[in-house]
């Protein structure tokens, strides 16, 4: 019995502590800057490369083009839907950095660095230094 309860103490310590830092890979909300209201869907997964990627897969409001016109690299004229919008994170740590976000409504790509804090994911993009950027705040799709 001793046994049994603290093997059930340890599992409930390791959840509670995954969901405090942890991985990012899962479905996440996002947020439309202007209006903050709930805007898309992104999925973001571990490659086999071991680098993390997000891609958008559902759309919460009618975009005004479909595809991503303002794109300027492989994505441009793509479909909204599937488009790969971070590429090429690694964890370092606690923090999730040295790869890309693209915003789709201007075709502009930063420097992107991503830390989770339980069910929400802080995501920064940036030019030159973390500083020069602005940080959405994400939350986990249940």
């Amino acid at each position: 019995m001793k046994k049994l309860l603290v093997a059930l103490t340890l599992v409930i310590v390791s959840v509670a502590l995954f969901a405090q830092g942890g991985d990012i890979v899962g479905k996440w909300t996002t947020v439309d800057d202007e209006s903050g209201k709930p805007k898309s869907i992104v999925e973001i997964f571990k490659s086999s490369d071991g680098l993390y990627y997000g891609k958008i897969v559902q759309l919460l409001q009618k975009p005004e083009n479909e595809t991503c016109i303002a794109c300027k690299d492989d994505r441009r004229n793509k479909p909204l839907i599937g488009l790969e919008i971070i590429r090429g994170l690694k964890k370092e740590g606690d923090n999730f950095t040295g790869g890309t976000i693209t915003d789709p409504k201007t075709g502009k790509s930063y420097k992107c660095t991503i830390t989770r804090s339980g069910d929400k994911l802080n995501v920064r993009g940036y030019i030159g230094i973390s500083l020069v950027g602005r940080t959405q705040t994400w939350t986990v799709l249940k």
